[in-house]
């Protein structure tokens, strides 16, 4: 682990941001801000194990390196969309996309 200008967050062997303590990942928690809207007193709410300086740190450590992670939170977008345009349907989806809908 390094550790980090931030108070609260270091970067683990892949150099990924996260809470000290924790293994909770700076751009969880900015996910779910994005997401849902949640304000820092909201995502305390949410993860009533993290503090709100460990919250606000992640948000100040987010805001200062926001290119990189906004770049890491297109990749995971792209992935996820690949993931899901290559899998293989169930045996269920097949069955629900051969019936044609009745009016």
């Amino acid at each position: 682990m390094i550790e980090t200008a931030y108070k609260h967050i270091i970067l683990n062997e892949n150099n990924v941001a996260m809470l000290d303590g924790t293994r909770t990942k700076v751009i969880e928690l900015v996910l779910d801000a994005q997401a849902y809207g949640w304000s820092p007193e909201e995502l305390q709410f949410q993860h009533p194990t993290l503090t709100m300086g460990q919250i606000h740190s992640a948000l100040a450590y987010y805001w200062d390196h926001q290119d990189e992670l906004d770049a890491e939170i297109e990749r995971r977008w792209q992935e996820m969309k690949e993931l899901r345009e290559n899998r293989e349907l169930s045996p269920l989806e097949k069955r629900l996309k051969g019936r044609k809908m009745q009016p």
